[in-house]
């Protein structure tokens, strides 16, 4: 006979609720609610302005208290004051523009034999092998030293004056876009030539646009250059522009024409600079730099 088996339905325990864990206690700091205070940030604009404000402040002082007496360096309320009476006769406007004409002159020759040369030596062995070396010994000469040759060669008149400029401009130029030539990264043009470049596609879109950051430091030194090298060519037996300004303020002792003479040179290459460093900003846009921490 079958055995009838009873089953036995086991409770089902239900699981205690987990303590209630306590509330975080708030705790309040004073001041963190607040948003945070921004900080005082100064234009850069006004940060570089600072340096030569500076300088002339205290050049003012120094001239207002005797320290610099008006026979060794006069204060610049008379340079301004002279300023304006030589813009008023014309003298000024005059100089300045015979000054541009010399350095724009030269500026274009040394330009243009720099920009040839470099291409040269860059783009091709043979090119290299024979100008290179021969900027390198040439560059070794003080410039400067050869203003009594160029008198010899050129006499006294305006081409010594424009080849000194000249001169002055061809050798930062070379130099600077010579090395951007050689910098550019070899895979870079290796993968061009896979891609099927030929040599003036290469040079158009892969090595110039390589050199391009070095030629344009290259720029600005040799703008520089061009009004450095007009300083000392305006010495020579000049009628006309800032240097025969000076030479004649300099045998009348004014030393505040001097000194107007020089912060017009300064004023004029400081333009040149700011032009470049604009044209940099636009054909560089495509290249990622470092701009310095903040």
């Amino acid at each position: 006979m079958p055995t009838k088996q009873i089953g036995v339905t086991a409770p089902v325990l239900e699981k205690p609720d987990p303590p209630a864990t306590p509330a975080p206690a708030r705790v309040t700091i004073r001041g963190t609610d607040r948003l945070p205070r921004r900080r005082l940030s100064v234009p850069r604009s006004l940060r570089r302005a600072a340096g030569p404000v500076g300088l002339v402040l205290l050049w003012f002082l120094g001239s207002a208290t005797g320290v610099l007496p008006e026979s060794v360096l006069a204060s610049p309320v008379d340079v301004v004051r002279q300023a304006v009476e030589l813009t008023r006769t014309g003298e000024l406007l005059d100089a300045i523009a015979a000054s541009g004409r010399r350095a724009a002159t030269g500026f274009l020759i040394g330009g243009t034999v720099a920009l040839s040369l470099s291409l040269l030596a860059g783009l091709f062995r043979l090119g290299e092998d024979v100008i290179d070396s021969s900027m390198g010994m040439f560059r070794a000469i003080p410039w400067v030293g050869l203003i009594p040759l160029f008198i010899v060669w050129f006499g006294i008149e305006e081409t010594p004056k424009i080849a000194l400029v000249a001169l002055g401009v061809t050798y930062p130029l070379y130099f600077n876009i010579y090395g951007g030539i050689r910098s550019t990264d070899a895979q870079l043009v290796e993968a061009a030539r896979m891609m099927g470049l030929g040599r003036i596609g290469l040079i158009r879109y892969v090595i110039l646009p390589s050199a391009l950051p070095g030629a344009l430091v290259g720029l600005r030194y040799a703008l520089s250059t061009a009004w450095l090298a007009l300083v000392f060519a305006e010495q020579i037996n000049a009628d006309a522009g800032l240097g025969y300004l000076m030479s004649n303020a300099q045998q009348y002792f004014r030393t505040d024409i001097i000194v107007l003479c020089l912060a017009v040179y300064a004023l004029l290459g400081l333009a040149c600079d700011f032009a470049v460093r604009v044209l940099s900003r636009r054909l560089l846009s495509w290249r990622a730099s470092f701009d310095g921490e903040a």
